[in-house]
């Protein structure tokens, strides 16, 4: 899968479960059901996370200005613009091209670049060690649980 492929599918991830969200919030609102909120929520932030992840993961590898990357990752917050910043830098062309540090490519330079090299190097690895990182952010986000407002909380 090449880094236009990756980003371009986590970028519609991303704005379909944020579309799976609001919709539970609205049921929620109009006192249908409250239901869907925690699956959809659920869903959500496990993918906003991935997204993220494969949003510094294709910075890295397109060698984006720092600018591009922190709008990548602030498009993550903003319902569905994940979607229209994805259109912006591939029609900008930041997309194109394979992985630079994959198996015979070029040779990695620091911390971060060694870091994805391996990643290139051993994709079935690292996904699973991927898949364990962000299962355990995610679990570690809703032990501590959402935000509680002030003078809530007792």
């Amino acid at each position: 899968m090449s880094p236009r492929a990756l980003f371009r599918t986590f970028a519609f991830l991303e704005a379909a479960t944020w579309a799976g969200l609001i919709a539970g919030i609205v049921l929620r609102g109009l006192d249908v059901t409250d239901a869907l909120v925690r699956p959809a929520g659920g869903v959500h932030g496990f993918v906003f996370l991935a997204y993220c992840a494969v949003t510094v993961f294709v910075w890295l590898n397109q060698q984006w200005r720092p600018g591009t990357g922190l709008l990548g990752l602030l498009a993550s917050i903003i319902p569905f613009a994940t979607v229209p910043f994805e259109l912006v830098v591939d029609r900008r062309g930041a997309l194109s091209g394979g992985w630079r540090l994959g198996p015979g490519g070029a040779r990695p330079r620091g911390v971060f670049e060694h870091l994805q090299a391996w990643v290139l190097r051993h994709p079935w690895l690292a996904i699973v060690t991927a898949l364990v990182l962000v299962t355990a952010v995610f679990l570690v986000l809703l032990w501590v649980g959402p935000p509680v407002p002030r003078g809530a909380a007792g």
